[in-house]
């Protein structure tokens, strides 16, 4: 066994054991993280996508789900059908299905209220969507409760709903008419770890971009022009 592995085996088994800390868990992570990145830098994609999907199963109640679907997203949903969306709650106008919005090109926009990168992506988004609507640009935005508002003050599930609509209102004017679904799961099965996560459908409503993270008015216009 590999010491790689071995230094994988103690955190893992330290963590199913109820002992990690935070720490650990973002050591332990890390360590799966950057496993599976190596199997696919050596061309053993399929192998490390595996590996992700092992670990997910194990750890799948835990605060790594999101992260390791991010990374099996990341090797393996360009070029696949987008993730049917929970759509049971939502701000804003009912939210559409996938098979509604072929012929679109749809941005999924997964923010939360406490992001400030989200903030920052906002007004990029908006200028986007306005140069772009009448060509058949969509756009989807998720987001989820996370059991706190300002300061990460505790707050009960309608608080916070009022504090989402707040935030939306006051940082995104531009979603005020667009499908905003709330849901948890959402963000789970599209591993958004971090926020911004953006995401573009082509018009069959095939996953062409996946990306954690911000991206520049040049690279998402790019990327739109490309499908539209």
């Amino acid at each position: 066994m590999s010491f790689e592995r071995q230094q994988i085996d103690v955190l893992l088994k330290a963590f199913v054991n109820r002992r990690a800390t935070v720490g650990l868990e973002l050591a332990l992570g890390a360590a799966i993280e950057v496993q599976a990145l190596a199997r696919a830098a050596r061309g053993a994609r399929s192998e490390a996508v595996y590996g992700l999907k092992r670990a997910l199963a194990e750890y799948h109640d835990t605060v790594l789900h999101k992260r390791i679907q991010k990374n099996i997203n990341a090797l393996s949903l360009e070029g696949q059908p987008a993730i049917v969306l929970d759509r049971a709650e939502h701000l804003g106008p009912v939210v559409p299905t996938f098979d509604q919005l072929k012929g679109k090109v749809v941005l999924l926009f997964f923010w939360a209220h406490w992001c400030p990168d989200c903030k920052a992506e906002s007004p990029i988004i908006a200028r986007l969507l306005d140069k772009y609507r009448s060509q058949g640009l969509a756009i989807v935005a998720p987001t989820q409760r996370f059991g706190y508002i300002v300061s990460g003050t505790p707050a009960p599930p309608d608080e916070e709903l009022r504090h989402i609509v707040e935030v939306r209102d006051t940082y995104y004017s531009f979603l005020r008419d667009q499908p905003v679904p709330l849901s948890e799961a959402n963000h789970k099965e599209y591993g958004v770890s971090s926020t911004p996560t953006l995401v573009l459908l082509d018009r069959q409503g095939i996953v062409r971009v996946y990306n954690p993270g911000t991206m520049s008015e040049a690279e998402l216009d790019a990327a739109i022009r490309q499908l539209l």
